[in-house]
């Protein structure tokens, strides 16, 4: 893997975590974009070290540090879930750090259509999906 490489995988997660952090900042969210790009980032890079450790002396395992990313995210999104009266707030906070962190392996791998593609989709169910609920769904009720 390049030094240009590792930089525009890096910058890349930047870029995609900031999206996603974008939109749930628009939603008055604690996690937003600083949290997200963070989250998108440091996934990135603990893929890049462990590819890296991995071609030059063995030592790195990718998906042994990608399954710690998913293990140390969850911990970070189990601390935005809070009971609230009858129900659960931060539930989608919680699950946007995770897929971000999914998506900073996915780049950190130099994985860019699946981590592009991903985005996208996260985007649908953020905002078209949240559209769809408030029109919808809630109106129903």
């Amino acid at each position: 893997m390049s030094d240009l490489t590792v930089i525009v995988n890096l910058t890349l997660a930047f870029f995609l975590g900031g999206i996603v952090g974008w939109f749930r900042e628009l939603e008055g969210k604690t996690a937003g974009m600083r949290t997200h790009i963070l989250v998108c980032v440091g996934s990135a890079l603990f893929m890049i070290v462990s590819y890296k450790m991995m071609i030059i002396g063995s030592y790195g395992d990718p998906s042994r540090i990608a399954a710690g990313v998913v293990t140390g995210i969850g911990f970070l999104g189990a601390g935005c879930i809070i009971q609230s009266g009858n129900g659960v707030k931060g539930v989608t906070t919680a699950a946007s750090i995770w897929i971000t962190a999914a998506i900073g392996v996915a780049v950190g791998a130099s994985f860019y259509v699946e981590a592009i593609t991903v985005i996208a989709l996260t985007i649908i169910a953020l905002e078209l999906l949240r559209q769809v609920e408030k029109r919808v769904i809630k109106t129903k009720e």
